[in-house]
C-alpha cells in the first residue's frame, strides 16, 4: 500500500492497539485523543520514533488513512471539516444502552452509515471492529501464511475499501469485502462474525460482562476468508448494538 502514515483519534484499547501493530509493522502513527497530546507522552514513548501526539485535527491533516476509533456516542466530535476528502476506518460499535439512537435501534441505518452522514465529505469503511487489540496483536501473519487470518470490511467507496485491505495487509490480515455500509451489520454485535470467530466458543453461562472479560483474555484463534464469507452470508439481521 501506499501509505505510509496512519492517524488515529482517540486512544483507548483499540486506538492504541492498532497503534502498537502498525508500528511492529513499519508504519508511522500519529496519535491524538479528547485530552490533548501531552496525555500521550507515554504511550509515544512506548512506541518509539515512529510515533507522535498531535491534536484530532492534526492527525487527520498528516494521516494518509485515519482511524476514528471513539466511542459512537462521542462520533459528532469527530473533526468534520479536517477529514474532509479521508478515508476514515470506523470500528465503532453500538451500545444502545450508553446512546440510545432510534435510527439504529430500527434498523433504518447502520452506525457506520450514522458515521458517515456526519463525515459527508469522507469516505468511511467499516473495519478493525470485530477483532479485540488482544487478537489484533496475536493473529497477524505474513501474506500467504496457511493460518493467515481475515478481517472483514465495509465501505461505498470501491478504492477508499482497496486502501482499507491494503492496510490490513500490511498489518498482516486478509480483507474480506461484505459490500456496502448498509450491509456493514453482517459483522456488528450480535452476529456470528463479532469476535467469536477469533476467540472460539465460550463457556456457557456467562453473563454480558463476563463474555466482555473473557474475550478479551482468551487466546486467538485464527480464521480464514472462506470462513469469514460464510459467516457473513448466513447471518441474519437482528437488534442492533451490542446489548448488555
Amino acid at each position: 500500500m501506499s501509505a505510509t502514515t496512519l492517524g488515529i483519534i482517540g486512544t483507548g484499547m483499540v486506538g492504541a492497539g492498532v497503534a502498537r501493530r502498525a508500528v511492529d509493522a513499519g508504519l508511522n502513527v500519529v496519535l491524538s485523543n479528547s485530552r490533548g497530546p501531552g496525555t500521550l507522552a507515554g504511550l509515544v514513548a512506548e512506541l518509539g520514533g515512529a510515533a507522535r501526539a498531535a491534536t484530532p485535527a492534526e492527525a487527520a491533516s498528516a494521516g494518509d488513512l485515519l482511524l476514528a476509533a471513539v466511542p459512537l456516542a462521542t462520533y459528532e466530535r469527530l473533526p468534520r471539516a479536517a477529514l474532509e476528502g479521508k478515508t476514515v476506518i470506523d470500528p465503532m460499535n453500538y451500545v444502545p444502552s450508553y446512546f440510545p439512537v432510534p435510527e439504529l435501534d430500527s434498523n433504518e441505518l447502520t452506525s457506520s452509515e450514522l458515521v458517515q452522514r456526519h463525515l459527508a465529505g469522507a469516505r468511511v469503511i467499516k473495519a478493525l471492529h470485530n477483532i479485540g487489540p488482544k487478537h489484533l496483536l496475536e493473529l497477524f501473519r505474513p501474506a500467504g501464511a496457511p493460518d493467515r487470518t481475515a478481517l472483514p470490511l465495509s465501505g461505498d467507496d470501491p478504492q477508499a475499501k482497496e486502501e482499507v485491505a491494503g492496510l490490513l495487509d500490511v498489518l498482516g490480515f486478509d480483507a474480506v469485502d461484505l459490500g456496502p455500509l448498509s450491509d456493514s451489520w453482517r459483522s456488528e454485535p450480535n452476529t456470528p462474525l463479532y469476535a467469536l470467530p477469533y476467540v472460539g466458543q465460550p463457556p456457557s453461562g456467562l453473563t454480558p460482562a463476563d463474555f466482555v472479560a473473557w474475550v478479551q483474555q482468551a487466546p486467538g484463534t485464527p480464521v480464514g476468508a472462506a470462513r469469514i464469507r460464510e459467516l457473513a452470508a448466513t447471518t441474519v439481521r437482528g437488534p442492533a448494538g451490542f446489548r448488555f
